[in-house]
């Protein structure tokens, strides 16, 4: 799924005043490529990676996944709900598993929600988890999982949709570095293997670099690095 941005300007309002975040933003990532996105705390990465996923609106510009754009007001807000579910698979820092499914079934749940077939969602989520290495794993919660078990769950669940677009958000800020190191290779090895475009927000220099492009937010703006 290609990504076009154009323009992007988002600002808030706190306690009566304007706080502008991000300004006059524009990026074009082709399908199927990888692009991180690195900057200081505060500039902005956060939002503009929801901004992507149509989680948040900008003030102004415009976002074009594939051949839809999400901020014309031409889809209804259940129907936005219904784009995002279907074509972008969501990765965060906290991985928010429900803790009261086991694993299969918080993979499944996407699938479910839409309204698929519970057979064909079980498989799937099945086959996704064994892909991620937790065969073994299917049936346990996420408190009997680590921290590195439940990222590759929410991995699969981001995945079993098989989405046009992933969007991670510090996706390894909450492991040790021999495991994020892991997550990391099998982010790439799935964004790879499924062809999605994937968009990453990290501090992390060393995951930045596997992707293909780099970009930095400043209070300039996008640098290419």
């Amino acid at each position: 799924m290609r990504i076009q941005a154009q323009n992007i300007t988002k600002r808030f309002d706190d306690a009566g005043h304007a706080v502008q975040v991000l300004s006059n933003l524009s990026l074009d990532i082709p399908a199927g490529r990888s692009l991180s996105i690195v900057g200081k705390s505060g500039s902005g990465k956060t939002t503009l990676l929801h901004i992507l996923g149509t989680i948040e609106t900008p003030t102004s510009g415009s976002v074009t996944l594939g051949e839809q754009c999400v901020t014309d007001n031409s889809l209804s807000r259940r129907d936005l709900a219904r784009f995002r579910g279907e074509n972008i698979g969501f990765i965060f820092q906290f991985h928010y598993l429900l803790p009261e499914f086991d694993a299969l079934e918080n993979v499944a749940m996407p699938l479910l929600i839409q309204g698929g077939d519970a057979n064909n969602a079980y498989r799937k989520a099945s086959d996704l988890l064994e892909r991620v290495g937790l065969k073994e794993r299917l049936t346990h919660r996420p408190s009997a999982l680590s921290g590195g078990e439940q990222q590759r769950v929410a991995i699969a669940r981001a995945l079993v949709t098989e989405p046009g677009l992933l969007l991670a958000d510090e996706p390894t800020g909450n492991l040790d570095l021999h495991t994020g190191a892991e997550i990391h290779a099998l982010l790439l090895e799935m964004q790879k293997a499924f062809g999605t475009t994937m968009v990453v927000v990290t501090h992390s220099l060393e995951l930045a670099r596997t992707m293909d492009s780099i970009v930095e937010l400043t209070p300039e703006g996008i640098i290419n690095r």
